[in-house]
């Protein structure tokens, strides 16, 4: 799923990185925006979902084993996991951007 939304993500963006290409971009200004673009979901991803499970911690004190409330040990290496898999799966069409014709890219609209 992560990787589908960042991919759709990076595609609707192609007319926007075929101009930028075209007035003279590098190759890791769109690298960066198509990766930048992904941390920020995953960030507001990581955000709500930590909210979420402070707001429903007892339920997770019930159904999980020796764990403590707010562990932060466990919050944070779910966080960290999620934005290593939205990086990891990030990689992939941002480097595609990085291939796009501007010519084929301005006429994609």
């Amino acid at each position: 799923g992560l990787y589908g939304l960042v991919a759709y993500g990076v595609a609707e963006r192609t007319h926007d990185f075929g101009i930028r290409r075209a007035m003279g971009a590098q190759n890791q200004t769109i690298l960066g925006l198509g990766l930048r673009q992904a941390v920020l979901i995953a960030a507001i991803g990581v955000v709500l979902g930590v909210a979420g499970a402070i707001g429903v911690e007892s339920l997770i004190k019930s159904k999980l084993f020796g764990v403590a409330e707010l562990n932060p040990l466990v919050y944070g290496t779910a966080a960290v996991v999620l934005v290593l898999a939205a990086l990891l799966a990030s990689i992939v069409p941002a480097r595609a951007a990085t291939k796009v014709d501007p010519l084929v890219a301005l006429r994609y609209e």
